[in-house]
């Protein structure tokens, strides 16, 4: 199994594989400096056999979801696209073969757990009783994960309820009264948050959801199936007014102009990010891409940035409102200049993941939900990242019952999870000033917010019903590693 790869800069304009700001002559075999940081890591990354002559073309994740039932060998790919094509196509990529999402049979009453602690015995022993059934039926190592969604169901989702009608009502109030209450949800996995936002309109207000419209938008043709069963099966009375849209959100096309929330829950963490890196020198950012040669293997490399999304969110960044963004990934200009003094010091800095695909669902956002309310929550931190590089993913898979991290994405497509923390200060500034340049007549100007998952609760939440007879309550300590945007 590919567990890792190169990484180095290439100039493709000249056909060249060294950097033009190194000084050594084409026959000189030394690698360019800044390539690799260590010797560890020429030991944890293995160099291909395969010859690096033998052309390889720039393909898409979307190109591959049409054409190839397996990865495609002899081909390049930005960093978003390798990662968006490991994690999502539909022939060979980890949610359409290796997640599952662990669901609880019913909700719990928290009542009557002792503590947090004890609720966390009994979750653990069904996680592992639905684990074990997957081996023993598949005999292969699924790996399943949890939201809190489903472990805090229903009332979880009854706080996103609660929270979009408390704003319902009050924007029915003044500029958009006598409007229908529309509901648009990215991801919606199993459909549990679904179900729980529509029993909790039901059962509290007869009035709104009499005339309401829940349409959810969802990648995965196995998911929007089982949404579907969940539709008729979950509720006493199914519900009858949901549509569920089997489509990519960046495949999105139709404008939307009426007054709707948009709700992407644990969804933002899996969107592909583009690798930046920047010349110590004078700062320039390189796009990363990413080679596959024939034997399998994979290789970094680098060229000056080109790629339009990749230009329109640098320029974007630098463009925002209020205190300017630097990354950490680009040392002060004093620092980069007494470092190039020293010999033998890297060219290029450490690489920075920067959130393209997110970047490109505010534009969407922006562009085809003109009057939308953004209710959007996922981590903010996370642990074991891939080490040496600014806003790194996660990489992970199951091995032996137990999560195995990886220090590269560089793996093989369909058996690791790729998973991103979200900058959400960074995130709402981007948010904010995306809506703002893109708004129509008659929309109103992006406005947004960032708060804790426990301030969130404390808002929008039955707290009595999430409590253990200790007084800790899971809605509050769990998840301490997530925050909200909401507009």
């Amino acid at each position: 199994m590919q567990l890792g790869g190169n990484a180095r800069y290439i100039n493709t304009q000249g056909g060249s594989k060294r950097n033009p700001n190194d000084k050594a002559t084409d026959e000189d075999s030394r690698q360019p400096k800044g390539y690799l940081e260590s010797v560890r890591d020429i030991m944890r990354m293995p160099a291909t056999t395969a010859d690096p002559r033998i052309p390889a073309r720039r393909v898409t994740a979307s190109e591959c979801a049409r054409i190839f039932t397996k990865q495609p060998r002899n081909v390049t790919m930005l960093v978003r696209e390798f990662i968006s094509d490991s994690l999502y196509n539909p022939a060979y990529g980890y949610f359409s073969k290796q997640a599952l999402i662990f669901s609880p049979k019913r909700g719990f009453d928290f009542s009557k757990f002792r503590d947090s602690a004890d609720f966390l015995k009994t979750i653990g022993v069904q996680y592992q009783e639905m684990e074990s059934e997957l081996d023993d039926v598949r005999n292969i190592p699924r790996q399943l994960w949890h939201t809190p969604t489903e472990i805090l169901k229903p009332w979880y989702g009854y706080s996103i309820a609660q929270h979009i009608v408390r704003q319902f009502k009050a924007d029915s109030a003044g500029k958009q009264k006598g409007q229908p209450l529309v509901i648009y949800e990215m991801g919606g996995g199993n459909g549990t948050l679904m179900i729980n936002i529509l029993d909790y309109i039901r059962d509290n207000e007869p009035g709104i959801y009499s005339s309401m419209e829940y349409n959810l938008i969802e990648i995965s043709t196995k998911l929007a199936k089982q949404q579907l069963r969940q539709q008729a099966r979950k509720s006493q009375i199914p519900h009858t007014n949901v549509n569920i849209i089997n489509k990519s959100i960046f495949d999105w096309s139709k404008r939307v102009d009426m007054p709707c929330f948009f709700v992407a829950m644990e969804v933002i963490d899996n969107f592909a990010h583009d690798i930046v890196r920047y010349g110590f020198e004078t700062g320039e950012p390189y796009q990363a891409f990413v080679r596959v040669y024939d034997d399998g293997e994979f290789e970094e490399l680098y060229e000056p940035v080109s790629d339009p999304l990749i230009t329109d969110y640098l320029r974007a960044r630098a463009e925002l409102s209020g205190p300017s963004y630097n990354t950490p990934a680009l040392p002060s200009a004093l620092y980069r200049k007494l470092r190039s003094m020293v010999p033998f010091s890297p060219n290029l800095t450490r690489a920075e993941f920067v959130p393209t695909q997110a970047f490109e669902f505010c534009r969407v956002l922006g562009k085809y939900f003109p009057r939308h309310r953004l209710v959007l929550s996922d981590f903010y931190e996370l642990p074991d990242t891939v080490p040496n590089a600014v806003d790194a993913p996660v990489v992970q898979t199951r091995f032996g019952g137990a999560m195995v991290p990886c220090e590269t994405y560089l793996v093989q497509p369909g058996w690791f999870d790729i998973f991103f923390p979200t900058n959400f200060e960074l995130l709402k500034q981007v948010y904010d000033h995306v809506c703002q340049s893109g708004s129509a007549p008659g929309s109103s100007p992006a406005h947004s917010r960032v708060c804790t998952q426990r301030e969130f609760a404390k808002e929008n939440a039955d707290l009595g019903m999430t409590r253990t007879r200790s007084g800790e309550n899971p809605m509050l300590d769990f998840y301490e590693n997530t925050k909200f945007l909401i507009s």
